[in-house]
């Protein structure tokens, strides 16, 4: 089943038309500091981490982790391997931080690692990477409970360093499961275009039976892998899809299932990243290449030609079978075993000078060898939709579009994004959203029982979108608009992070070294928050997870 192209439905009655912009408002805002009697445990990119996807992935971390679930809750992980906790109030000082965990490795004895990630997973749940490669699933209890105890109940290496981006806890039918999202930056050993590095995302589910009374373990692992860092990625809360935001897209490199099945999987169900054939054509005929099995003779090949069906079969194994693109001369198609032990088929075409996009309908496993002479005729053959000139007609009535003419913010430096949903059985692609023009700006948990929403540019607007898995025909939400906030944000060359508050009635943006910008919207908040020592307005708990940055002054509007 090829995927749905989908696209997402803007709700007009959030939009502001009216929005005439922000003004700055000088009124102070409460600042708290504190001091830490261990540092946070930052980890400062290698010179082997050189690309613009470690800069993304790894380099632009925010080391202060808010709890969905317990939303006046936040963490960070010091350079003595402790996992401490502080609680953000609106109208006190902060308090000391508490230690909660602390992990059983020393972090500073490894050279290649990366920053230790943590997830919350559920309100009594939480996923953690040490950054060296190990992975921990632990039940922490009620974290709203200052007597909390987290216990592990998993511990695994498992292989290069990771971060976690996220995770869902699991319940059916009488058996626990944690699944995961992780993501590595690894070194492309074969194919050297490019960065020479690709990015692997690992769906990992490790589970335990209720009444078993053995630990929990792996029980799925998939791998995609893309050559970008995803700008989303997160599970379905029922475990049933994963839906991306990147902008170039995630393949299936490998699918798991079961341990128990995993025995039996044959390494032919697999899915093969080499193509099990090549093939070239003129514009007479059409050349097939297989490489044949070892010690496979003769009487092992099996081959039929139809008129526009084909079926090669090497020691009963199927390489090549359907219905091909046009029509064939079959009676004067052959094959025959070359001496480098490959099978070479001719097909002779009844359409001469015919140019085929592909060998049989709807196969995936061959790769077409292009000749160099017939890509120069194509290329001739287009040349008089080209020019070496920026504008040869000038007193042409609609002139082309000077890309001069353009603000600076209004230029994107990225590929068109696209939203891909994966299907969590089969992780074939379900479902696909080309983002064009919309740039994606950040992602926000509103709801922890959902999946985050993520923030996208459309037009001078912000407009947030809550995924509901639930919903196969309007998979997305348009929530909430942030007026005017997708132009002015594309002015801030120097931002690092960009979050809002839950109910929507603010953005911030925090740039790389010290200023924040705050956006009030002017819809009013459905609850009123006070400072109760200065009897001020104050704003909700996203703001004050802001103690670590030094919050210069804030944007209302009119």
């Amino acid at each position: 089943m090829e995927a749905a192209n989908c696209s997402l439905r803007v709700k007009r009655p959030l939009l502001d038309p009216r929005f005439e912009g922000y003004k700055l408002s000088l009124e102070p805002l409460p600042c708290y500091q504190l001091e830490l009697d261990a540092a946070v445990a930052e980890v400062k990119l290698r010179d082997d981490q050189y690309t613009l996807e470690h800069m993304h992935a790894f380099g632009m971390y925010n080391y202060l982790h808010c709890d969905a679930w317990y939303q006046d809750s936040v963490y960070y992980i010091d350079n003595l391997g402790r996992i401490m906790n502080l609680t953000v109030m609106l109208d006190t000082a902060l308090g000391k931080p508490r230690e909660v965990f602390r992990l059983p490795t020393d972090l500073t004895a490894y050279d290649n690692r990366l920053c230790a990630s943590i997830h919350f997973t559920s309100p009594t749940w939480v996923t953690l990477s040490d950054g060296t490669g190990r992975l921990y699933v632990i039940a922490t209890g009620d974290r709203g409970n200052s007597h909390e105890k987290w216990e592990i109940m998993f511990n695994e290496e498992l292989g290069n360093p990771f971060i976690i981006i996220h995770s869902i806890s699991l319940l059916k039918a009488e058996e626990h499961s944690v699944a995961m999202l992780l993501l590595r930056i690894e070194k492309e050993e074969l194919d050297m275009k490019g960065s020479g590095f690709y990015v692997s995302l690992e769906w990992v589910t490790v589970s335990k039976k209720k009444e078993d009374s053995r630990n929990y373990e792996i029980t799925k692992h998939h791998v995609l892998r893309g050559k970008s860092v995803p700008h989303y990625a997160a599970i379905e809360p029922n475990g049933n899809g994963l839906m991306i935001v990147s902008y170039k897209s995630f393949k299936v490199i490998s699918v798991e299932q079961d341990l128990e099945e995993r025995m039996d999987v044959d390494g032919s169900e697999k899915i093969k990243v080499e193509p099990l054939y090549y093939w070239q054509q003129t514009d007479d005929d059409l050349t097939v290449t297989v490489r044949l099995p070892e010690n496979c003779t003769k009487e092992d090949i099996k081959i039929q030609f139809l008129p526009d069906n084909i079926n090669i079969m090497l020691k009963d194994i199927q390489i090549l079978e359907g219905k091909l693109y046009s029509s064939i001369d079959h009676e004067s198609s052959t094959w025959t075993i070359k001496e480098n032990d490959s099978l070479e088929v001719s097909l002779i075409k009844k359409n001469e000078s015919l140019t085929w996009p592909e060998l049989v309908v709807g196969d995936k496993h061959g790769e077409l060898i292009r000749d160099p002479a017939q890509c120069a005729a194509i290329a001739e053959r287009l040349m008089h939709l080209t020019s070496d000139e920026l504008n040869p007609n000038p007193d042409k009535e609609k002139p082309p579009c000077n890309a001069q003419e353009l603000e600076e913010c209004d230029i994107f430096f990225e590929e068109s994004s696209s939203l891909c949903r994966f299907d969590g059985n089969t992780l074939k692609t379900t479902h696909v959203v080309n983002l064009g023009s919309n740039q994606y700006l950040f992602s926000v948990t509103v709801d922890p029982k959902e999946m985050p929403c993520f923030c996208l540019r459309h037009d001078v607007d912000a407009l947030l979108w809550q995924p509901h898995c639930s919903k196969q025909d309007d998979m997305w939400e348009h929530i909430a608009t942030f007026n005017a906030l997708g132009y002015v944000q594309a002015s801030k060359r120097d931002k690092k992070f960009f979050a809002c508050s839950p109910n929507y009635s603010y953005a911030a943006l925090c740039e790389c070294l010290r200023r924040v910008f705050i956006y009030r919207q002017p819809t009013p908040m459905s609850t009123v928050l006070y400072n109760r020592k200065e009897g001020r307005q104050a704003m909700d708990r996203l703001l004050s997870t802001m103690i670590f940055m030094n919050i210069v002054f804030g944007i209302t509007s009119k």
